[in-house]
């Protein structure tokens, strides 16, 4: 999961052929060496038709997911754990390197109150288990930290060693978000050095979800940080151009966070580019 990829909701957040076409020549066309695939209907996928486009386009591939109230790990461990083993199958099958994400429960899942220990016992058995069958198709799973309003289970770096630690699977890391991170680290930097050991994926995302540069994700102690622990993972532009009603309202994403695809990806992908070469990352 090296170099530098970007989310395919800059061109659409429906992996279906057409979808899979647009999105894989527009990460072509901005020489980008990855793209991270949204699995919001995995069995729909058709997988040998997008692997055929990756490796004509000799492009690699990650796939993100947050679970869907019927399999929500915490309360349902049984249906998250079959959820998750189909989009593994998919995932191998489009020859993508990873499975990460909100793989731990859903995106607007919230209960009210803190997290319990039977929900992290649940989560635990739901991770364990689909570590050992993505283990079977050599595929990778991530526990990506999201906000407080997102989702009431893993919000921060150190919860999410923590769950990383408790599964202690070969294949299972820590995937950050700056989005998240501005949000719920003690200093964005702090999040990477907590996570150094397990870190392999990071998104890379404006305070406002839009155009890279132009907020208030303070991009010099990211970087910096990444440096600092020799980070050789993943790097993602994540910036929400395309979102169908039901992931914005999770998301609260209520308004458009930046012009259009163009503002994105000419002025916020250069601008991180350029500070990944800055700082040695690239």
């Amino acid at each position: 999961m090296e170099g530098f990829g970007v989310h395919t909701s800059m061109w659409t957040m429906n992996w279906d052929r057409a979808g899979a076409e647009k999105a894989i020549a527009g990460a072509v066309h901005y020489k980008m060496d990855f793209i991270e695939i949204a699995l919001l209907n995995a069995p729909a996928v058709d997988a040998k038709h997008t692997r055929a486009l990756l490796e004509k386009n000799k492009l690699r591939a990650v796939c993100s997911l947050g679970l869907p109230e019927h399999a929500w790990a915490s309360v349902r461990p049984d249906a998250a754990i079959e959820h998750l083993k189909v989009a593994i199958e998919k995932t191998a099958e489009m020859d993508a390197e990873a499975l990460s994400g909100v793989i731990f429960g859903g995106i607007g899942e919230r209960t009210g109150v803190p997290p319990t220990q039977g929900e992290y016992d649940n989560i635990a058995k739901v991770l364990d288990a689909a570590a050992k069958h993505a283990r079977k198709h050599g595929i990778q799973l991530g526990v990506e930290a999201v906000n407080r309003y997102e989702n009431h289970l893993i919000n921060s770096a150190q919860q999410a060693v923590d769950m990383v630690e408790r599964v202690g699977a070969d294949n299972i890391f820590v995937h950050l978000d700056t989005y998240h991170m501005n949000i719920e680290e003690k200093g964005a930097a702090n999040g990477i050095l907590i996570a150094r050991d397990h870190l392999k994926y990071i998104h890379l995302s404006e305070s406002d979800r839009g155009t890279p540069g132009y907020g208030n994700i303070p991009w010099d102690a990211i970087y910096a940080a990444l440096a600092a622990i020799g980070f050789k993972g993943g790097l993602a532009m994540e910036s929400f151009i395309n979102m169908p009603p039901e992931v914005a309202y999770g998301l609260a994403v209520w308004r458009p966070v930046a012009r259009d695809m163009e503002e994105v990806m000419d002025k916020g992908l250069p601008f991180l580019r350029n500070k990944a070469e800055q700082y040695g990352l690239i």
